[in-house]
């Protein structure tokens, strides 16, 4: 399954410069990343890293699956945990 492309922008927002659109698409291709609940709160776990911190990601608690009702309830309750992973 893939992601559906973005919506295109309003014609009147403003647009990153080309530079430093390839730049953050450049940064974008070397993130992993993995979302879920904690499964001793309800927090929703963002663990974002680059990909050569792969392996630590298991080492840290597992994380239970989330619906995007779920992800939708924890954004608007302000219960969304960012962690960098090195």
């Amino acid at each position: 399954m893939t992601d559906p492309l973005p919506p295109e922008p309003p014609a009147d927002a403003q647009v990153l410069p080309a530079d430093l659109t390839r730049q953050l698409e450049a940064l974008g291709g070397q993130l992993v990343w993995r979302i879920g609940k904690d499964e001793v709160s309800e927090d929703v776990i963002v663990r974002l890293g680059f990909a050569s911190a792969t392996p630590r990601f298991a080492h840290l608690p597992r994380l239970r699956s989330a619906g995007d009702q779920e992800l939708q309830a924890a954004l608007e309750g302000g219960r969304v945990v960012i962690e960098w992973v090195d």
